[in-house]
């Protein structure tokens, strides 16, 4: 018996309950031949009695209520089941870090290495992680979560750290600016600290906004960026830039492995569904059949990698011996129009593209060199576009399923990244 099936049960019982209840009141007043009359008004009157159908009524309430507890100490009693995982001895396995490991990426990353075999530690504040998208994990022997906030030190002894912890779309860093400076910083620091106290290897989860709109194109990690340092997006960018620094600073004066990933736009099931960026954006749009806004001409580009390709990319570097920043993203391009279209016509509806007035600081054009990539770690994009949008489209159709009879079935729009 699974857990479903107990919750099935449990939506059984109680419907069943209260159509007994209902017989029971109709069978009492049919009894004592309580008559009600309508008055001119159409209003209804009831005698006296209904008082004891209001006391049968909570009598009823109780005994759901104590069918509801019974029910619950039975589902606590049923094993959970997990996916199944590799195997490793003591030697092999390894105790990871995954900071920020309950939102987009750190929980596809979790997957991975929990598959593997190894123990996995994620530590999240969950500003814009979920307890959902580890939820299936919870009560594993080698799973740990813990709520807490990386601009406070952390103590715990491990092999690996995987530094994801940040707001990575636009509307969430913006939101607390100060905030997305310190936990890129402060936070850095603490996480740089605790490798260097037990001696782990860390990787840091950088951005292709470290490069700003960039006047080169493709960017290679020699590029040393075009940044505006007082802009909306600066407490993002700079913040990066300065968790790189802090990061070499830390290997060279500390001897530690270090290893950086620049991560450009990616995409994927578990993605926040208002996160602002352009495919959350585009799809929800299309999926409720509202206008799909495209900033600015639309000409500008950028490049999508599917959650899976970035999680190999990921996992390979720490593995590696490379440890100068390593571009990890699609070097496919396409324009903001060209991807609405791509969107519109996989989504299908009735959906017309409009544009509105541009975003301040907008990169302009966004494409990875990825010859470093290939050449240290044997790396590249393997999921194309279409194969990975479809298994997009279909989560995020699920998700409006799940919160269509919530009291939020709309969607705000945010201005894409």
């Amino acid at each position: 018996m699974t857990q479903i099936t107990i919750k099935f049960k449990y939506i059984v019982l109680t419907g069943l309950s209260f159509i007994a209840l209902l017989i029971i009141i109709l069978k009492q007043l049919h009894r004592e031949n309580i008559v009600i009359s309508q008055t001119k008004t159409d209003s209804w009157k009831f005698p006296e009695d209904v008082e004891h159908a209001d006391y049968l009524l909570k009598e009823a309430i109780k005994k759901i209520e104590a069918l509801e507890e019974k029910i619950i100490s039975l589902e606590g009693r049923v094993p959970k089941t997990y996916p199944d995982v590799n195997f490793l001895n003591y030697l092999k396995r390894k105790r990871i870090l995954i900071t920020g490991g309950a939102g987009f990426v750190g929980s596809h990353l979790v997957d991975r290495l929990m598959l593997e075999g190894h123990e996995v530690i994620v530590v999240d504040n969950f500003f814009t992680g979920r307890k959902r998208n580890v939820e299936h994990w919870i009560g594993h022997e080698n799973f740990e979560l813990i709520h807490h906030d990386i601009v406070n030190p952390l103590f715990i002894e491990v092999d690996e750290i995987y530094h994801l912890a940040s707001p990575a779309s636009p509307p969430h860093y913006m939101h607390n600016p100060v905030k997305t400076i310190k936990t890129n910083t402060l936070g850095t620091i603490n996480i740089l600290g605790l490798a260097r106290r037990v001696n782990a290897k860390i990787l840091i989860a950088s951005t292709s906004e470290v490069y700003g709109d960039p006047d080169i194109h493709p960017q290679p990690e020699s590029y040393w960026g075009h940044v505006n340092p007082i802009g909306p997006r600066a407490c993002y960018d700079e913040g990066k830039r300065v968790s790189e620094t802090l990061t070499y600073a830390y290997a060279k004066q500390e001897n530690m492995q270090v290893r950086v990933a620049r991560i450009f736009n990616t995409y994927g099931p578990r993605m926040h569904m208002n996160d602002g960026r352009v495919v959350s954006n585009f799809i929800l749009q299309a999926l409720q059949n509202d206008v799909i806004t495209v900033y600015g001409s639309g000409e500008q580009t950028r490049s999508f990698q599917y959650v899976s390709d970035l999680v190999e990319g990921l996992v390979v570097l720490m593995n590696s011996n490379y440890s100068q920043p390593v571009n990890l993203g699609n070097p496919v391009e396409h324009t903001i129009n060209e991807f609405a279209s791509i969107i519109k016509k996989l989504v299908g509806g009735h959906s017309k593209v409009v544009h509105v007035s541009e975003v301040e600081d907008d990169p302009q054009r966004r494409r990875p060199d990825i010859a470093r990539a290939k050449q240290y770690l044997g790396w590249e994009p393997n999921v194309d576009l279409n194969s990975g949008l479809r298994k997009t489209v279909e989560y995020f159709r699920q998700e409006l399923k799940r919160f269509k009879y919530s009291h939020i079935n709309k969607f705000k729009i945010k201005k894409p990244s």
